[in-house]
């Protein structure tokens, strides 16, 4: 077995690459080799010391979501066959103390923590869906129960959860506005059947835009809904200027779902708010773990991944061995989509 292994907090040098012996299944357990294992910012943070709740003390193994095919089956295991194509579940990476992090070539899971997947989904995109799909739907569809027409905007469209939420959005007859801070992705975002955004808006420094972009934005929603506001935002950054913006640009009774910790700590004047009835509101993916809407959220993923309604882009495959390389070229913030180390 394959096994990258952050030895140090800090950056790219302290990923190390071991082998171990193949993992041996207990009786209720799965080894499924990894043929997928999608990378998420979460893997950067953890690397760099930011995201210790999750990641621990070095030395730990990153890595939150993954799939492959079963190989071995363990002696009480009914329902799950050798040569299976699952991905693991949202509490697999966590169940483990000895299997966390999925930055490997061979997984020990429970057989109940790993979801089969149907035909029609292409292999790479084993470990590369249900953070981003399920991150969305939480949030969107089982707590915020998103209607037809309401106006939504997503923050970092170029992002896997920002494209997942546009499709998810999208599909129950919402509105989408994405924001980018990049002027190079709008075009290649603008001709992505993924990113199903009604308009995009450019928020960084580089922007030629001749008004300020929530100007933009604002002047956009008086056009899709007659002034009433954003009805709810969804947004991995939630902080400083771009957060006192966002707070005035919601409408009546609106919700900021801030589900990341991209941004940086700032003083923000909260006080609309008040009169708007307003909220802000956290989100986390442990919310929906162990819950009936985890199961009917794959359930729905999946089915719609295989039926070509729900796409995600591959911005970028890597195998195991160039683990340095491709955290490196994630940080660059260049991509559109999702990267995916191969086993």
């Amino acid at each position: 077995m394959k096994q990258v292994v952050v030895t140090a907090f800090g950056g790219v040098e302290n990923l190390r690459l071991y082998t171990a012996p193949d993992p041996q299944p207990k009786e209720d357990e799965v080894v499924v080799q990894l043929i997928s294992v999608g990378m998420n910012q979460a893997d950067l943070m953890a690397r760099r010391g930011e995201y210790r709740l999750s990641s621990g003390e070095p030395p730990f193994t990153p890595g939150i979501e993954g799939g492959g095919v079963i190989t071995k089956v363990g002696t009480a295991v009914k329902d799950r066959q050798i040569g299976q194509r699952v991905i693991l579940s949202l509490g697999a990476p966590q169940r483990n103390d000895a299997q966390r992090g999925t930055y490997r070539s061979h997984f020990v899971a429970l057989a109940s923590d790993t979801i089969p997947v149907p035909d029609g989904i292409d292999d790479d995109l084993l470990g590369a869906l249900w953070l981003p799909f399920l991150t969305a739907w939480g949030a969107l569809v089982w707590r915020q129960n998103i209607q037809a027409g309401q106006v939504v905007l997503l923050p970092a469209a170029s992002s896997s959860v920002a494209i997942a939420a546009s499709q998810i959005i999208k599909q129950r007859g919402g509105i989408t506005i994405g924001t980018t801070t990049s002027p190079n992705k709008v075009e290649t975002l603008q001709n992505s059947p993924a990113a199903q955004y009604d308009h995009i808006v450019v928020t960084g420094q580089s922007s030629n835009e001749s008004q300020p972009w929530w100007r933009t934005v604002k002047k956009v929603v008086h056009e899709e809904a007659n002034s009433r506001g954003i009805d709810v935002i969804f947004d991995p950054v939630a902080a400083g200027d771009f957060l006192h913006h966002e707070i005035r640009l919601l409408a009546q009774g609106g919700t900021l779902w801030a589900y990341g910790l991209l941004g940086s700590i700032g003083n923000v004047d909260i006080s609309p708010l008040i009169r708007k009835d307003a909220a802000i509101r956290g989100w986390l993916l442990n919310f929906i773990a162990g819950t009936s809407a985890e199961t009917e959220a794959y359930q729905h993923i999946l089915e719609n991944v295989a039926a070509g309604i729900y796409q995600m882009p591959i911005a970028g495959t890597f195998a195991l061995e160039q683990v340095s390389e491709a955290h490196i070229t994630m940080e660059s913030a260049s991509h559109i989509g999702k990267y995916i180390l191969k086993p």
